[in-house]
């Protein structure tokens, strides 16, 4: 039964771990962003060149399985539950998480760019990811944890932040109790949070809006 949490935050980790590294790909001065999955990094940025010019909106999920960048998105969904299922014989919670935590993923980031009012309201931290004046930040989607631990979270605006760091309606007492306690013991996470914070009200103040890459694909 440990193995189904356990899967949940090895999830989140990972989709941290895969949108800053696989997806967005690594910055290299004078060549094209490195990526071991380029044509997953293109589809991804594919997503969006779309989403920043359509109010976060994203086509691709309304014309479903006839779009390119939808198939890729279940294709790289599937093949990393067949790894974990390669575990199920001696973690089967864990990889039943691990299907959980796929589905939920697909399902919450269709969602909220098919209905962008909702997806500014249930997962703030993605909205930012894509309308910030920063792209390269927020990695997570599902749920805030890792952005929160690793200190990539960059709020826009309190009316649009999260009211705590694990993105869960909670009551006020356990949330106030919540954000204290996360706040003593990442203290170095928190700081860069909240420079993060001034930086983007900064640039949007400036007009400032850092460009998408041009090249969409490794050299």
């Amino acid at each position: 039964m440990l193995g189904f949490p356990v899967a949940l935050v090895f999830a989140n980790g990972f989709e941290w771990y895969a949108h800053k590294y696989l997806l967005h790909g690594v910055p290299r001065k004078g060549q094209p962003r490195y990526s071991p999955v380029p044509l997953t990094m293109k589809s991804h940025w594919a997503h969006h060149k779309e989403v920043r010019t359509g109010e976060y909106h994203e086509i691709a999920y309304e014309e479903g399985w006839s779009n390119w960048r939808t198939r890729n998105e279940v294709g790289s969904l599937l093949k990393l539950t067949a790894i974990t299922t390669l575990v199920f014989p001696v973690a089967p919670f864990f990889t039943l998480g691990t299907y959980y935590a796929a589905g939920r993923y697909y399902y919450v980031h269709r969602r909220s760019h098919m209905d962008p009012a909702w997806g500014k309201k249930h997962i703030p931290w993605h909205y930012d990811h894509h309308m910030n004046s920063n792209q390269d930040a927020n990695w997570c989607v599902t749920r805030p944890w890792f952005d929160y631990l690793m200190g990539t979270r960059v709020i826009s605006s309190d009316d649009l932040a999260e009211s705590n760091p694990l993105g869960i309606k909670l009551p006020g007492f356990v949330e106030k109790r919540l954000n204290a306690v996360a706040r003593r013991l990442l203290p170095k996470a928190f700081e860069r949070l909240d420079e993060n914070r001034v930086l983007e009200a900064g640039n949007r103040r400036k007009g400032i809006a850092l460009a998408m890459p041009e090249v969409m694909t490794n050299a």
